[in-house]
């Protein structure tokens, strides 16, 4: 996407989603959530961009760039997993079953990566080789392919906490999930996680991790629910260079979308300091990544919408009938 046709819509912004009329509230940090007397969600998906415990920008049509790769893949695995959409009334809006989620949070890794304080590659270089109910060869190097892929679930933290490990054994001894909900959802991971490596590699993309998540319906129905395979849920590469930059020790090509928390870490401190208002070309930047990891992902041209359109009068426009059948 061109940087400067994308500043000619850099105003079509939606840092909050609002709607009068609407029941039940929730505020999340990146979604402003609906709940209906009937039993279904109304989930808008937002603009913002969170990291650092707090709200860092917002970038042009994130929200809708997630909504609708969530909905490609949805479409794509149906018939592996029943899943929480009822309807796509706006670009922005997923409508849902209400769900109870499971306490769980399922993650799947095909590659030996990640960041993070509860990532195998972490971990590893730690010197740990029992993780998550699995053992890992020695002599591996930072992401290299897993002998299979392996579930690395985490305890799904609330109020800020920080999620912490677990493993199947953990679950079924603290009573998290039963055995037969444990290998429901265990089954239906690995097979989602397969059917988007297959789909990725056909777009030129390795999906290396994801994260998924489940909830129960009021028939106690195990659903996926959330998103699925989106570039903020999962970790993408470029099929193409991995090799060769593997073989040299370099990082995998990827969808950097951490060029603002970057460009935020350069400045401060972000959990002591204030942060600094993100500048107009970082956002940009933004936007074009997000923008283009959904025409690679889903093989669409996104299609810019009219200059004169205000996101939040076209939501608006697009739920009025559910605000006024919740009234």
């Amino acid at each position: 996407m061109d940087i400067a046709l994308l500043a000619q819509h850099a105003h079509q912004t939606l840092p909050e989603a609002e709607v009068p009329g609407l029941p039940n509230r929730y505020r999340g940090k990146v979604r402003d959530n609906y709940d209906l007397p009937d039993g279904r969600r109304i989930l808008i998906t937002t603009d913002r961009i969170s990291a650092f415990d707090q709200a860092l920008a917002v970038i042009p049509f994130k929200g809708q760039v997630l909504t609708q790769i969530a909905r490609h893949w949805f479409e794509q695995t149906a018939d592996i997993a029943a899943n929480h959409v009822l309807d796509y009334p706006d670009p922005n809006v997923v409508i849902g079953r209400r769900l109870d989620i499971l306490p769980v949070e399922i993650v799947v890794r095909g590659y030996l990566a990640g960041t993070t304080s509860t990532s195998i590659l972490t971990r590893y270089r730690a010197g740990e080789r029992e993780m998550y109910g699995h053992s890992l060869p020695d002599g591996m190097r930072p992401n290299q392919v897993l002998p299979e892929a392996i579930i690395t679930p985490t305890t799904k933290a609330m109020d800020g906490g920080h999620d912490a490990p677990l493993s199947e054994a953990m679950i079924l001894d603290q009573g998290l999930l039963s055995a037969e909900q444990w290998k429901t959802v265990s089954d239906t991971a690995l097979a989602l996680f397969a059917r988007g490596q297959a789909l990725a590699a056909e777009r030129g993309l390795i999906l290396a991790d994801t994260k998924y998540e489940f909830g129960l319906d009021p028939e106690g129905r195990i659903v996926l629910a959330d998103e699925i395979h989106t570039p903020d849920s999962s970790r993408y590469w470029f099929a193409e260079t991995y090799a060769e930059r593997f073989e040299a020790g370099q990082a995998p090509e990827s969808f950097d979308k951490d060029f603002v928390r970057n460009w935020v870490v350069a400045r401060c401190d972000p959990y002591r300091d204030p942060i600094p208002e993100i500048p107009q070309d970082v956002v940009l930047e933004a936007a074009a990544v997000y923008i283009r990891a959904y025409e690679i992902i889903t093989g669409k041209s996104f299609v810019l919408p009219d200059p004169a359109e205000v996101p939040i009068e076209r939501v608006r426009r697009n739920l009025a009938t559910y605000a006024s059948s919740a009234a």
